[in-house]
């Protein structure tokens, strides 16, 4: 996973193109770095799961 690739994914969960993404350990920081520099952070969502999995969605309305 490296930064061009991690915004490819953020840009296809919020256009749609993708219902959820599912991020392994080894690629968290590097996924997680991107996500956060987003105006659209709040906007998505990260489900975590066993072993350091975590799955990504956008969603619509804004998290407080």
């Amino acid at each position: 996973m490296n930064e061009t690739l991690a915004e490819e994914i953020l840009d296809k969960l919020k256009n749609g193109e993708l219902n959820e993404y599912k991020i392994q350990k080894e690629e968290f920081m590097v996924f997680r770095k991107v996500l956060v520099a987003r105006e659209d952070f709040k906007h998505f969502r990260g489900i975590a799961r066993h072993k350091g999995e975590v799955i990504y969605q956008y969603i619509q309305e804004a998290r407080s």
